[in-house]
Parts: structure tokens; C-alpha cells; sequence
């Protein structure tokens, strides 16, 4: 095993050593910590001063080619199961690479392809820096004092049960890229009260700043604020971090997007997520994420997104193809509760999900928007559905 490998494993916190660097996505993890941790190492002690060696820079370049070397590949199992979505900017080798000729002439423009695109390379930045303010140890400390977590899935067949109509995942939500800004006067504690006041099952809390205006934050002022809903953390995750950080910050569960991680990083999400008490909501958008998803093992919660995350495109009909065939059987059999998004705006929208096999539904925008949002549930449904 040579020095990179080594170095970059034993300075991943999550997990020990994993069998293929090129695949794992512990090792993906891993490789961003590389040169912060020779830097750590170096700096140990105050007193005494960084020196730079030759053998320590071989080594920065080393690792330097790695990293780059790595985020190519990992682009490359992606794309081999269908995944458009880049997970960072493509970049030149470093100025010293030495390694095989196919890896060199894989530079591409270093322009998102589209606004998920964009998001997932903002997030990565961002995650990045979040991870040097708060270590991983750290993150798991506060867990000892998190709340506890919910029964995120419990509460949405319940509310099935009660209703008989899918139970709504009510979504915290103040802008959006496509929508703009939705609600002006946004105060993230009253909507969430006001939506459990109509019947939401569970809350979905938008933590995206950039993009969608919101916040860890508003996440942390709702649990706090005694609402009873379980919570899913909003967020574009692309780093088992991020699960720590939302789970640290009171969420009951998590939103884990196919179109973005690849299948090893889904299991191991699903793994941590186990571990720390999270419930993860896996999001699709066509057939071939839908059957990548149904192959994986330990997956509760499917939703069907039927909006084209690079085009933007709604289109509600979407949901019945996923669900129809052996699809719709092997979900069955997997006792899989699926959850219907976007486009969904009147009683014959839910009826038409449900009638297609939908027990559940995540909705922002057509209720968020009511002066009243607890009116904007009733006229979702047609119907009162609060207890």
C-alpha cells in the first residue's frame, strides 16, 4: 500500500481501511483530509516551526496527484451507472502528474451543464470549509446531547392510516432556484406550527442558503421550538459528514438524491444513517435510478421527484411509470413506502399519485404560499385531515 493510501486512511474518521481506493467511498471521503492532515501533523506542537523537506513536498505531490487522480475516477464509476451529475469542477493534473495518458485528456469544460450541477459543486466547497470549523470528533460529541431522534416513517404510515390519503411531508421552504422567492414574510417556526396545526405527518426543512434561503438553523429553532413532527434535513448531501452535522442539528431524517451518489456511497449512507438514528428518504427521477434503488438493500423510503432536476420540467405523470410493472411489485414486496414531490397542487393530483401507488407526499410550494398555511393543506386535500 503506498504513502497516499495509507496517510489518507488513516486520517479518515469514519471507518478503517477500505479494499479498493479507486471505488470506496470512505476513501473518497478520505482524500479530502489528505494535505489538511499533513499540515495537522506538522503543526503539532506551536513551538516548533514547519519545515519543508523534500521528502514532505514529493509527498504534498503525491497526494496532490491522488486527489485529482481519484475525482476523475469517481466521475467515472458515476457515469457508469447513468449518473450525469459531476461532483466537482474538472480541473487540469497537477503540475507534476505523472500517470496514464486517458486520465490527462479528461478535462472538460469547468462550467456547471446545468443548476443541479452547480448546486452539487457549491455544496462541495461548501462542505468543505464547514468540515475545518467542525471536525467529525466533534460532531459526534454533540450527538450525546441531540435530541432524540423520531419515527420519521412511523408517523407517515400513521398518518396514511388515520387519513386515508397519503401522508404529507409538509416542506419548510422560503425561495427555490426555479420559483424564486416563494413567501416574503418567511418565519420558519410559524409555518412549521402551522402546517402540523393542518395535519403534516412530517416537515421537511430546506437547509440550502445559497440556493433555497435557508438554514441550518431554521432546522435547529424548530426542533427547539417543540414541534412534534419528525424532520427531514433538506439538504444536497455529498459527504457522510453532512449526515453527522444534520443528525447533530435535531433532524429525524435525510434526504439522499440517486442522481447524485453513486450506489457504494448510498449503502454506506444508509449504513451511517443506521448508526446515528436517521431515516434516509432516497429521491429518484427516472427508471434507471428507480432500479439502481431497488437493488440496494435497507431502503424504507423512495421518492419520486417529477421534476426534472437538470431541466426543471414537472411532470406529475412521471410517478406512474416509475410505479407501474415489476417496479410496483418489487416495491411491494419490499415493503417500500413511496413518497410523491413536486407538481402536485390540488385534491386530483394527490388522487392521481395515490391512485398510482403513492402513501406519501412531500409538498412546499402550493401551501407554503397561503397566507394560511394550514388552509393551504385543507385546500391541498380537499378536506380536513388534521387529527
Amino acid at each position: 500500500m503506498n504513502s497516499a493510501l495509507r496517510l489518507g486512511v488513516y486520517c479518515d474518521p469514519i471507518n478503517p481501511a477500505p479494499s479498493s481506493y479507486t471505488s470506496s467511498p470512505i476513501f473518497m471521503d478520505a482524500r479530502k483530509n489528505n494535505l489538511a492532515c499533513i499540515r495537522a501533523q506538522q503543526s503539532k506542537t506551536k513551538d516548533v516551526p514547519i519545515i519543508t523537506t523534500s521528502s514532505n513536498v514529493s509527498l504534498i505531490e503525491e497526494l496532490k496527484s491522488k486527489d485529482w487522480e481519484i475525482g476523475v475516477l469517481k466521475d467515472e464509476i458515476a457515469a457508469t451507472q447513468g449518473i450525469r451529475i459531476r461532483r466537482r469542477p474538472p480541473t487540469a493534473p497537477p503540475l507534476h502528474y505523472v500517470g496514464p495518458l486517458e486520465l490527462l485528456l479528461q478535462n472538460e469544460g469547468n462550467s456547471p451543464r446545468n443548476i443541479l450541477e452547480e448546486i452539487v459543486w457549491n455544496k462541495d466547497v461548501e462542505v468543505t470549509q464547514m468540515k475545518e470549523r467542525y471536525p467529525l470528533f466533534s460532531l459526534k460529541e454533540a450527538l450525546n446531547s441531540a435530541p432524540p431522534s423520531r419515527d420519521f416513517v412511523g408517523a407517515l404510515k400513521a398518518s396514511y392510516l388515520r387519513t386515508g390519503v397519503p401522508g404529507l411531508i409538509a416542506e419548510v421552504k422560503k425561495a427555490s432556484p426555479s420559483r424564486g422567492v416563494l413567501r416574503e414574510d418567511f418565519h420558519p417556526v410559524e409555518v412549521a406550527k402551522a402546517y402540523e396545526k393542518g395535519g403534516a405527518a412530517c416537515l421537511s426543512v430546506l437547509t440550502d442558503s445559497k440556493y433555497f434561503q435557508g438554514s441550518f438553523e431554521n432546522l435547529e429553532a424548530i426542533r427547539n421550538a417543540g414541534v412534534k413532527c419528525p424532520l427531514l434535513c433538506k439538504e444536497f448531501i455529498v459527504d457522510a459528514w453532512q449526515l453527522y452535522y444534520g443528525r447533530a442539528k435535531g433532524a429525524d431524517a435525510v434526504l439522499l438524491i440517486a442522481g447524485v451518489l453513486p450506489d457504494l456511497d448510498i449503502k454506506y449512507m444508509l449504513k451511517i444513517c443506521k448508526m446515528i438514528g436517521l431515516t434516509a428518504l432516497v429521491e429518484v427521477h427516472d427508471e434507471n435510478e428507480m432500479d439502481r434503488m431497488l437493488a440496494i438493500d435497507g431502503i424504507e423510503l423512495i421518492g419520486i421527484n417529477n421534476r426534472n432536476l437538470e431541466t426543471f420540467e414537472v411532470d406529475i405523470s412521471n410517478t406512474k411509470k416509475l410505479l407501474e410493472g415489476e417496479r410496483g411489485e418489487k416495491i411491494r414486496q419490499k415493503d417500500i413506502i413511496v413518497v410523491g414531490e413536486s407538481g402536485l397542487f390540488t385534491p386530483a393530483d394527490i388522487a392521481y399519485v395515490q391512485e398510482a401507488g403513492v402513501k406519501a407526499i412531500l409538498v412546499g410550494e402550493s401551501i407554503v404560499k397561503q397566507k394560511d398555511p394550514t388552509q393551504g393543506i385543507r385546500e391541498l386535500f380537499g378536506k380536513d385531515i388534521s387529527a
